[in-house]
């Protein structure tokens, strides 16, 4: 266990002092919503029920799909892995410190947002905190467990930007952060749908914000939480400590099955 909170307490340190993790931790995300929040809520008023939810969901995208695979596939070319393995330690806590860590970024790089959206930028406040503590963290899980994921599957740095994006900007377009859901297109609701992201947003806004959504809510949290369990265990399976010995256990490909909770959800509603 002190090896652990030692091994925890530097990578926590890391994201405060690697100047690329600050960034994708904090400046990135919170100069964003500091931008949102001084252009869109004068252009449209009306998002401002929007502004603390899609912001949480958006601080999760940029720490834990942009941010956390990188280190983790240079770490494992730089062979740190390797040098783990000989010294004991499992790849189960190779994969939990970073995935723990950057949530706990995430967590306080939220909390920001939540304190200060209605006095500067007049955002709507939770109806339910229980319900808004609690999705907030089952989507900072599940993002980190992507997150994770994607570092384990990626082969170089440059695939992780690929997979990342391949959730992050179609979230952007379609996952209800900048406009509601039910204002898009019905042939592309179902790519919505499939997004974590949309998912977390139609949770936070049914449940912790009470305001009407497109997808089941209830719905949303059960896709959330399958997610998260599937994406982290796939991580593990999938696991390779480098690229010279490598011990996968099965083919990178097998990481689509994350996709299967969304599959199903877009039947639930």
């Amino acid at each position: 266990m002190t090896a652990f909170m030692h091994h925890f307490a530097f990578e926590f340190k890391a994201g405060l002092r690697n100047a690329t993790l600050l960034m994708m931790n904090y400046l990135f995300p919170l100069g964003f919503y500091v931008i949102i929040g001084l252009v869109m809520t004068q252009i449209n008023p009306g998002f401002k029920q929007l502004l603390v939810p899609a912001m949480i969901v958006f601080v999760g995208m940029a720490s834990a799909l942009l941010g956390l695979p990188g280190p983790l596939v240079e770490q494992r070319e730089a062979g740190i892995f390797r040098t783990f393995k000989i010294n004991g330690v499992p790849a189960l806590s190779i994969l939990v410190i970073p995935a723990l860590t950057t949530i706990l970024h995430t967590l306080i790089a939220s909390a920001i947002i939540t304190a200060t959206a209605a006095p500067f930028f007049g955002g709507a406040m939770p109806m339910h905190w229980g319900s808004f503590i609690g999705i907030a963290l089952l989507t900072v899980f599940s993002f980190g467990a992507l997150g994770a994921l994607i570092g384990v599957v990626s082969a170089n740095s440059r695939a992780t930007v690929l997979w990342s994006q391949l959730i992050f900007l179609p979230s952007m377009l379609l996952g209800g952060l900048m406009m509601p859901l039910n204002l898009l297109p019905k042939s592309v609701l179902a790519v919505s749908a499939l997004l974590p992201p949309a998912r977390a947003m139609q949770a936070l806004q049914g449940l912790a914000f009470g305001q009407e959504t497109t997808l089941n809510p209830a719905v949303s949290v059960g896709v959330l939480a399958v997610t998260a369990v599937l994406a982290f265990g796939l991580a593990i399976y999938l696991f390779n400590w480098d690229r010279v010995n490598q011990v996968r256990r099965g083919h990178p490909l097998m990481a689509l099955i994350v996709l299967l909770p969304g599959v199903i959800g877009i039947f639930l509603g």
